[in-house]
């Protein structure tokens, strides 16, 4: 649920080449990746939870146990063992940090020819990867140490601001509920992405996570999907063969928004249960944090989709279910890859609260929040409450805010408490909008990205359906 600028770095298409779409494409650099998702402490209460801490230093003997010894190219026995640390040479050139998750033997090779599937350890697990001994700088490999004193070392010498840069193999936003067993055992279940690539529509796309498709799919580096109907396949001449039976155009739902080329359909995970269940596995490749819905049928999918002439061409979408007693608007919420940065996500997260003003419901986003689902709510949040405050000269109430807007009362109050615009006076909150401000924050905020134009949604709740 449900980003770092992500440029388009496209080849040359031909007709059998299809546009290429890769992790390093998305974040701009890896340097981008660090900033954005490496490292960042959990949500609380839809908030940044700023730990406090100072500075420290480690006794002698704990420092010196805790401290990595280099082992060196001549002493670096091979294979590699699975928790080496080595430096690794990435796409950029540039060596970093990395542990070593997994190993495989290269087939018809020497006894010492493996790959090693790595976790840069700066960086959000989407752009772990396989890779060969010779981007593995042997010269670094360090010796096994004791984890829990390297953890302590780190910690005491941690910052009050580094404190909150939690390195995202002990949490990550998005499992801040999980019990640290729970956590251990997500982590080892997903740990090595089971599938590389995936073609879909004109797009190949490197995957950023596991997902649990079926067995019989976990050799497979690459999926070929219907970019229609979302089945999927081991090979290109299979797609090829389904595309020319397929008579879908469209995501098997309802149409029930149409602006210029943009198009939303509603699409019924009872009616439509083996196209929910293949949405669901494509989501999980791009989300970590996703629980794997198998049972569809109580989710509505909300389908965005590029059209032209050959068809309506899946951008994203979001699920919600039909009936939720949280008062929740969106379960799960992606933007592909190839759409990244274009205001999509943005146009998301607002379609999902024109729905509930149709309801005539209050909204919000089901928790919890990956970090990059924060952000992304935070800002529309922001532009959306900042706007009516701009404009209204009178006194307002939060009550009135979430009734104008359907954001639910808590989500106003945290992200007015965060802008600093709200104050507890005489037993009351009030809201301090100070119109230098109001600018200042929504200058901050950015763009809101593409809006929807109301007046095309054409829409009938779920309740009221025959």
């Amino acid at each position: 649920m449900a980003r770092a600028p992500r440029t388009a770095a496209i080849r040359t298409r031909t007709d059998t080449q299809p546009l290429r779409f890769s992790p390093a494409v998305q974040m701009g650099s890896i340097e981008g990746a660090k900033a954005e998702n490496g490292v960042a402490a959990p949500a609380c209460n839809g908030g940044d939870q700023r730990n406090g801490g100072g500075g420290g230093a480690l006794p002698d003997g704990e420092a010196e146990a805790g401290r990595r010894g280099k082992v060196g190219a001549a002493a670096a026995v091979l294979p590699l063992e699975v928790g080496t640390r080595v430096m690794c040479r990435w796409r950029d050139q540039k060596l970093h940090p990395v542990k070593v998750i997994e190993r495989r033997k290269i087939p018809n090779a020497g006894p010492n020819d493996y790959e090693y599937y790595v976790h840069y350890t700066e960086f959000n697990r989407r752009l772990d990867e396989w890779v060969k001994l010779e981007q593995l700088d042997l010269d670094t490999v360090e010796a096994d140490i004791d984890e829990k004193v390297e953890d302590k070392a780190t910690s005491l010498k941690m910052t009050r601001h580094q404190k909150r840069k939690i390195d995202e193999t002990h949490v990550e936003k998005g499992h801040e509920e999980l019990d640290a067993a729970s956590l251990r055992e997500h982590e080892e279940f997903t740990k090595v992405k089971n599938i590389a690539k995936i073609e879909l529509g004109r797009y190949e796309i490197d995957t950023w996570y596991f997902s649990p498709f079926p067995p019989e799919y976990n050799d497979s580096s690459k999926l070929y999907f219907c970019e229609f109907c979302l089945n999927f396949m081991k090979r290109k001449e299979q797609l090829q063969r389904h595309m020319r039976k397929c008579d879908l155009k469209h995501p098997p739902g309802d149409e029930i928004y149409r602006s210029g080329t943009l198009s939303m359909f509603e699409v019924d995970g009872k009616k439509n249960k083996v196209y929910g269940q293949n949405l669901c596995y494509l989501a999980k490749l791009f989300l970590d944090h996703k629980t794997l819905y198998y049972d569809v049928d109580l989710f509505l999918f909300y389908v965005l989709c590029e059209c032209d002439d050959r068809g309506c061409h899946m951008v994203g979408y979001f699920s919600k279910e039909k009936h939720s007693e949280e008062s929740y608007n969106l379960a799960c919420i992606l933007t592909l890859p190839p759409y990244q940065r274009k205001g999509y996500g943005k146009f998301l997260i607002a379609f999902s609260y024109e729905l509930s003003k149709k309801e005539g419901k209050v909204g919000t986003p089901e928790r919890p929040l990956s970090d990059l689902g924060l952000l992304s709510y935070r800002g529309y949040w922001t532009r959306v409450l900042l706007d009516i405050l701009k404009k209204h000269k009178s006194n307002i109430s939060i009550k009135e805010l979430s009734d104008m807007t359907a954001i639910k009362a808590d989500d106003i109050l945290s992200t007015l408490q965060s802008l600093d615009l709200i104050q507890y006076r005489k037993g009351q909150h009030v809201i301090c909008a100070d119109p230098k401000v109001l600018d200042r924050h929504l200058k901050a905020a950015g763009r809101g990205g593409l809006e929807v134009d109301v007046s095309k949604l054409i829409w009938t709740p779920y309740k009221e359906q025959g």
